[in-house]
């Protein structure tokens, strides 16, 4: 007789000590279960997944005929992008109901960090899911708990905001993953868990004002201080926006301790009123925060102001990694847990060795939370040459897929998954790298985004984006006889926001000199080019600062090439790389600019997608 899937308890925890104990026992227990029965549990999702949905209309199309096993699924069913069920994916954003992809009805679209022609790419996804992100967040907690002990005991102190939505012609949400989550029923229950204890009240993250949301949630965990066992938020780029928001505003919030009142720029009732349930005067608090505030350096400040952080948890994996030396600075060298593996399709894995150095994070994938396969990669001159972009791929690049047990150590692949949603053979775009071994459970390292070149925050910005928006901007200069004759980039954040630095090098042939207000408009003419989640990050989220064009001298792009050929590069098959990461390159670049410019207004976004507003 078949064993069941196992699954991680559903029951919220009960803030008793014993208890705690004996769910983390089952969490990790479950852990160590799956981790064993990889390819078991594995064919069973999939089995499961497939029988659930045998007559959904995708499946038919592909005359699966009702099949649930891993051999006709891979001999029938395609492996895909985004661009090749946008059709149907439009379908049920404008209401159609049938059931396309899955038995169960979408109930919402959550928005993906990546793009398809500009505009967020739209994730359908079912009520079901949304328990199964929070269950494998809870596993990570029970992971972290066994490295922290009395976790429960405090609280966490996370600065966390909803993002701007919108409803689909249909009539469902469209919203990012975590919006979704922080509006959900699941996490108002879920903060009976002693994990989910925070210092900031539900009303503060929920406040869509983002000067609002930030202030109240800083005032209650300045407030909170001792309390504080854990400081985060969902990316290593929005925990130190928070820094710098407390350097700015740390004097007003001073008096609000001090006086034990909420600034009147706070001016949303229910975030005021929330606040005020927790806040009373306190003037020697006050004063401590405003001396340590006052004081030249604020390295350490972190473990300054919440003198009982354990860890920083934040995403510090891909691009994220370059804030790693600003969050060393203000946390003393606080352990940077980067706990969870996520995206708008599905939650992957946990981090089972969360205190491990930024460099060294791996993740287990979780073999109940989808079937998952693997695409090969490899690398032609250090430049990833994955399986074919194609829509449709032959049966040799189908063939080389291979399951969760038989990816091989050191070998990069690209995730592809079939998720209780609906997505069947799915290419997610992330690259990984098979790093270890939980039991039979492979553990991978993320090495990057797909194409990605530049990403200040949840942005991405591929080679073709970034090729696409120069070109527009360069017909600004076409009154003036000039033109770029090279060009690449830098995500600059030394500064935050942090934003996008484009160095050109002109070709002047007029003699009519060229107004700085004409690069600016450059700039603009290149956010404008740029995807929705690039421009909300601008215009709404305020995570992403104006862009910024340095003009530098004839010859410099010749200097460039000069120092990669010093460093073994053929000259015959050198290309200028679009992006630079390394810091003597940008030095170089730097050294030789003329002029530097910046665009002078944020560039237009609105909510959903501009099809919607197109419509009768």
């Amino acid at each position: 007789m078949e064993r069941a899937i196992p699954e991680a308890s559903k029951s919220p925890m009960k803030a008793t000590e014993g208890s705690i104990v004996e769910e983390n026992k089952k969490a990790l227990h479950f852990i160590e279960e799956v981790t064993t029965n990889v390819d078991e549990v594995q064919k069973r999702v999939l089995a499961e997944i497939l029988s659930q949905n045998a007559n959904v209309e995708y499946l038919q199309r592909h005359d699966l005929n009702g099949h649930t096993d891993r051999e006709t699924f891979k001999k029938v069913m395609p492996v895909i992008t985004y661009e090749d069920i946008q059709p149907d994916i439009n379908r049920i954003a404008n209401g159609d109901k049938s059931p396309i992809f899955c038995f169960q009805s979408t109930s919402e679209f959550l928005t993906s960090s990546g793009t398809s022609g500009g505009e967020r790419k739209l994730m359908p996804t079912i009520q079901e899911e949304i328990g199964k992100r929070f269950h494998l967040r809870g596993l990570g907690m029970s992971v972290i708990s066994q490295f922290v002990p009395d976790l429960e005991k405090g609280k966490g102190m996370y600065f966390w905001s909803i993002k701007s939505e919108a409803k689909t012609p249909g009539g469902l949400p469209a919203r990012p993953v975590l919006t979704s989550m922080f509006k959900s029923p699941y996490f108002n229950n879920n903060r009976f868990s002693p994990y989910a204890n925070y210092t900031s009240p539900t009303e503060t993250i929920l406040c869509q004002d983002s000067y609002q949301n930030m202030y109240s949630q800083m005032l209650c965990g300045l407030y909170q201080r001792k309390e504080v066992l854990r400081v985060g938020s969902p990316f290593a780029s929005g925990f130190i926006r928070a820094i710098r928001f407390l350097e700015k505003h740390w004097s007003l919030l001073c008096n609000d301790i001090r006086t034990g009142t909420v600034n009147a720029q706070i001016t949303n009732l229910s975030v005021r009123e929330s606040v005020m349930k927790i806040l009373k005067p306190d003037p020697e608090l006050a004063d401590f925060i405003e001396a340590e505030c006052s004081k030249d350096s604020w390295q350490g400040i972190i473990a300054r102001l919440w003198p009982n952080t354990k860890y920083v948890d934040v995403i510090v994996t891909g691009s994220m990694s370059q804030y790693i030396p600003t969050l060393d600075y203000y946390s003393n060298g606080l352990p940077l847990v980067s706990s969870i593996y996520a995206s708008s399709e599905c939650h992957f894995g946990v981090n089972l060795n969360p205190f491990c150095k930024p460099s060294e994070v791996c993740y287990t994938l979780i073999p109940t939370m989808c079937y998952f396969e693997f695409a090969p990669i490899h690398r032609d001159n250090g430049l990833i040459n994955s399986i074919s972009k194609s829509k449709s791929l032959n049966e040799k690049e189908q063939n080389q897929l291979v399951d969760l047990v038989d990816v091989k150590i050191g070998q990069e692949y690209e995730l592809v998954v079939t998720t209780y949603s609906g997505l069947y053979r799915y290419r997610v775009g992330d690259v990984l790298r098979v790093a270890g071994y939980k039991n039979n459970a492979p553990q991978f390292c993320f090495v990057c985004r797909e194409n990605v070149i530049l990403s200040i925050d949840s942005d991405k910005t591929d080679e073709a984006e970034l090729q696409n928006a120069v070109k527009n901007a360069v017909h600004n200069l076409i009154p003036f006889d000039a033109n770029v004759v090279e060009y690449t980039s830098y995500a600059d954040t030394t500064a935050i926001p942090g934003h996008y630095v484009l160095y050109w090098e002109l070709s002047l042939n007029g003699s009519t000199h060229i107004p700085p207000s004409v690069f600016e408009d450059c700039c603009l003419t290149i956010e404008e080019s740029l995807n929705s989640v690039y421009r909300q990050g601008r215009a709404s989220d305020k995570s992403i600062g104006p862009l910024e064009i340095r003009i530098v001298e004839i010859g410099t792009f010749d200097k460039l090439m000069d120092y990669f050929v010093s460093l073994g590069a053929s000259p015959d098959q050198y290309k200028t790389p679009r992006c630079l990461k390394s810091a003597p390159l940008v030095e170089l670049l730097n050294s030789r600019v003329m002029s530097r410019h910046f665009s002078p207004t944020c560039p237009n976004w609105v909510p959903g997608h501009k099809q919607w507003y197109n419509m009768n």
